[in-house]
């Protein structure tokens, strides 16, 4: 236990520095938002509504991006960036309400609200004809009871895409702040010694095949330097 007790003490100190020292590349920030519809918003600032995204219900309350999700819909809120040398992200979000089903260990990869991340411009197979290549990504998401920090497949974009409950069991209603390591998880997931730059990011929700609506919440989004 001593020995345990040192080399978390010698961890911290080698982290703190690069923690106290990581640059804010790049902010989104809605906590001082007006209340209000935030479509004209999102439009303004270049989001894409993918897929049935315009569907979805959005505004700004108490300083949070809201989404509401419709049962048996799956939406995207897409954003391209040019952002370099990204080694975390940090995101404040969380849950108001989860549809009823979910179950990533069985393989109904559903979520409430996922941050898609993706890297460089080259497109990765979909491993269906049906399905458009995209560029190696991450998704984060946040679940009922799934494994947290456990790399999931999805059924399609297997060797390009992988997910991660970044915090489950959590408690609807709370803000939840995930700090998550991109760059290394990144070589170590798809093989590579470098590391492209941060191309894009997304909202998404996806309640199809659920019993009821999701209604979840993005307060802040940060890429990180270090």
């Amino acid at each position: 236990m001593k020995g345990f007790r040192f080399l978390s003490l010698m961890f911290g100190f080698f982290l703190l520095p690069a923690v106290l020292h990581a640059r804010v590349l790049y902010s989104l920030d809605f906590t001082n938002s007006k209340n209000g519809d935030a479509v004209e918003w999102l439009e303004e600032n270049d989001f894409s509504f993918q897929l049935d995204a315009d569907d979805f219900d959005l505004k700004f309350q108490n300083g949070r991006l809201e989404i509401r999700n419709p049962e048996d819909n799956n939406g995207l809120l897409y954003k391209e960036v040019k952002i370099d040398n990204v080694k975390r992200v940090r995101i404040e979000w969380g849950v108001d309400a989860f549809a009823e089903g979910v179950d990533w260990e069985k393989g109904m990869t559903r979520d409430a609200i996922m941050v898609v991340v993706t890297f460089g411009t080259k497109k990765i197979d979909s491993g269906s004809f049906y399905i458009p290549n995209l560029p190696y990504f991450i998704g984060l998401f946040l679940g009922e009871k799934e494994t947290e920090g456990k790399p999931y497949l999805g059924k399609h974009y297997r060797k390009g895409g992988r997910y991660f409950c970044a915090a489950c069991g959590i408690q609807t209603g709370k803000t939840i702040v995930t700090d998550f390591e991109l760059s290394d998880r990144f070589k170590q997931l798809f093989k590579k010694s470098s590391v492209p730059q941060v191309t894009s990011f997304a909202f998404e929700s996806d309640s199809r095949d659920l019993k009821g609506e999701t209604r979840a919440f993005i307060r802040k989004i940060e890429f990180l330097s270090e």
